[in-house]
């Protein structure tokens, strides 16, 4: 299982929130390149960006970060908040994402995220399905669509997505373990199906110690994102440099 760190961007500066809400913001680092350093030196090699003010502006923002962490460190990054054109897809990519994430586009306009997934292929785009009781939603999570979970990233599995980042927002920087059997059950609708292709599911939001890591992995989650737990110490980087290390 891939480990995943995040580093969520408002004013250039690395932050978290709890359960989306802007108003709980908490500055962890004022500079976000000395985070992403922390991460590479302990052998990680993937980095979940969030631009904040990109998903309220509904465009993206904090492209200079990007560029930023992209150029100084090795790390593969994945990048959302707020992508909602192709201009927006041209500058992440050129400001250096490996991948982007596109959530409330993916609700709200699939007619763009569907030539996005073919004109860049599904190694490069990434479903982002946040959901707050078992609906999908958007707008940087501050409004609920009518979708449900599983059916939503079964439409666009069928459109070849591969990579699914799925949040319980509810479970989002509270520290209270992550949505298991919210996973379970997305991994086991797949597993159980002969004409699905798998997807990958990249599981966010409530991990909170190692066991919950060991966990995910259990249960076939392809990546963890972690955000608060480094943050807060509950997990050490020397305990993620072992892991990767180990497997």
């Amino acid at each position: 299982m891939r480990i995943i760190p995040a580093i969520d961007i408002i004013d250039g500066k690395c932050v978290r929130l709890t359960k989306g809400i802007y108003a709980t913001k908490k500055v962890y680092n004022e500079n976000p390149l000395e985070v992403a350093k922390q991460f590479e030196n302990a052998g990680i090699e993937y980095l979940h960006l969030v631009d904040l003010d990109g998903a309220k502006a509904k465009h993206i923002v904090n492209y200079k970060t990007l560029e930023q962490l992209a150029s100084k460190t090795n790390l593969k990054i994945d990048f959302g908040g707020g992508l909602k054109s192709n201009e927006d897809l041209i500058i992440a990519f050129n400001s250096g994402a490996r991948q982007i994430t596109g959530g409330s586009i993916a609700v709200k306009d699939s007619k763009t995220f569907e030539q996005w997934i073919s004109k860049y292929g599904s190694e490069k785009i990434i479903l982002g399905a946040d959901c707050k009781s078992n609906k999908i939603a958007i707008n940087g999570w501050q409004k609920e669509s009518d979708k449900k979970v599983i059916p939503f990233i079964k439409y666009y599995q069928q459109k070849r997505i591969q990579y699914v980042i799925c949040t319980d927002i509810a479970k989002d920087g509270m520290l209270e373990g992550p949505s298991i059997n919210l996973y379970k059950n997305i991994i086991e609708e797949y597993s159980n199906s002969s004409t699905s292709r798998s997807i990958k599911l990249i599981a966010s939001g409530g991990i909170s110690s190692f066991d919950d890591l060991i966990s995910l992995s259990g249960i076939g989650c392809e990546g963890a994102i972690i955000g608060k737990a480094i943050y807060e110490n509950r997990i050490s980087l020397k305990e993620l440099e072992n892991y990767i290390l180990n497997h």
